[in-house]
């Protein structure tokens, strides 16, 4: 296969935590080099000039909802695919909240055999953790990680039935399984729209208090203890859950965490004038806690982001604040809305990169999220300063359900590859 020679590059190492010039070389869809410095000449390489702009590895986006089977009309995995590649999203791990829900074998091969056929991108499926997700019964956990799963999530279900989850954890921890959770208290969040407070209260909408996700970690946390299960928070949105998490990472258990991009740039007042492209699950929250969940990226105490890529059709959407369906996609928007947080100094690019693609994927056990020799060629080329005005009729999800229609950011990608492979741009 060819060689391809990326010089003049901005190199950000989330390993090493440095971001510095040098170049890249790459063979057979692997790094086979990284020049701390300007590189050799390489015969019969094709060149990439960076030009300055950013090199760093492809973001590992946990998370993604792909609408297949049963709603293809909101995403499918060759728009999803797309839409990732445009982004600088390499590989996406995909949500099993589809119709019917991903909860056994035949689903996720499938599932599997679609998105190899389909997507450009590397997809990578989670599983139903409960049959259904109903949370009743779980699933058959040891023949779906066989068939491929690399997590078991009942989404934005929680299981309220403290019996089955503590059954399914144990059962998990004994094929070294991730559970992943979200962590909100339903009996609190139930028809919740807003995060309560003086802001919901002034725009009439039903609010949930942020305790209920200390809550719900706090009972999770518990039954760790209990099971020594391997468990990743899908979202941690609120400074009050924040030292629950601290305590148990300090005390050894096997945990992690995630934000979703959308909680880490935005915040409660964006729902201003009931726009429904910002109703979200769980809500947008206060600033305080937008800028403490921030500050928990920067120091490593929330260990991923990811854009909880969310398709909705514009029916689901344009209804009544508290009526209209919940989510927002993320895949484009991802990179430009992170750098938000690089640009007001509030995070650096290899702190971020860490976020975004470094600790996911050894959250999974990939070898992504490294510019190292050996590692996949799965690169991502950015001009991070670079400005543009979003328009959500150009993006390439079959949904549009942006919150950042119209708005002014920073951060272009100029190229995405996969496996070595030029997947997106014009290099």
């Amino acid at each position: 296969m060819t060689q391809t020679l990326f010089i003049n590059a901005r190199l950000i190492d989330p390993v090493a935590q440095t971001d510095s010039l040098g170049a890249l070389l790459i063979e057979d869809g692997l790094i086979v080099q990284v020049y701390e410095e300007a590189a050799p000449k390489v015969k019969g390489a094709l060149v990439v000039n960076c030009a300055g702009n950013c090199l760093a590895p492809g973001i590992v986006d946990i998370g993604v909802k792909v609408s297949e089977p049963g709603e293809r009309h909101k995403e499918s995995f060759r728009s999803a695919g797309r839409a990732a590649a445009a982004g600088g999203v390499t590989t996406i791990v995909t949500r099993p909240d589809t119709m019917p829900a991903i909860d056994t074998p035949e689903t996720l091969e499938f599932v599997a055999r679609r998105a190899a056929i389909d997507a450009c991108v590397r997809v990578l499926p989670m599983a139903a953790l409960t049959k259904g997700r109903e949370g009743r019964e779980m699933t058959e956990i040891g023949f779906l990680k066989d068939a491929g799963a690399v997590a078991f999530t009942d989404c934005d279900r929680v299981v309220t039935n403290t019996k089955v989850f503590s059954r399914a954890l144990t059962y998990a921890k004994s094929l070294d399984a991730l559970v992943i959770a979200h962590i909100q208290d339903p009996g609190l969040s139930d028809g919740a729209a807003v995060t309560s407070g003086k802001f919901a209260s002034l725009r009439g909408l039903a609010g949930v208090s942020p305790m209920a996700e200390r809550m719900a970690l706090d009972r999770d946390i518990a039954l760790l203890e209990m099971t020594g299960a391997r468990y990743h928070a899908d979202q941690i949105t609120t400074a009050r859950a924040l030292p629950a998490l601290e305590r148990a990472k300090r005390n050894g258990f096997q945990i992690t965490a995630g934000v979703g991009i959308h909680h880490l740039t935005l915040n409660e007042l964006d729902v201003a004038d009931y726009r429904t492209f910002y109703k979200l699950k769980p809500p947008l929250r206060s600033e305080d806690d937008r800028v403490a969940v921030v500050k928990a990226v920067a120091e490593g105490l929330i260990d991923i982001i990811c854009s909880m890529h969310t398709p909705q059709d514009e029916e689901s959407k344009r209804l009544p604040f508290e009526e209209a369906a919940s989510g927002a996609v993320g895949l484009e928007t991802i990179l430009p809305a992170a750098l938000r947080l690089y640009h007001a100094e509030m995070i650096t690019l290899p702190r971020l990169f860490a976020a975004l693609s470094l600790n996911p994927s050894r959250l999974l056990g990939l070898p992504s999220g490294r510019l190292r020799a050996g590692a996949p060629a799965d690169l991502v080329w950015f001009d991070p300063d670079a400005p543009f005005q979003l328009d959500r009729a150009t993006l390439q999800s079959k949904s549009k359900n942006t919150p950042f229609d119209g708005a002014r950011m920073e951060g272009v990608v100029l190229g995405t590859w996969v496996n070595g492979n030029l997947v997106t741009g014009a290099a």
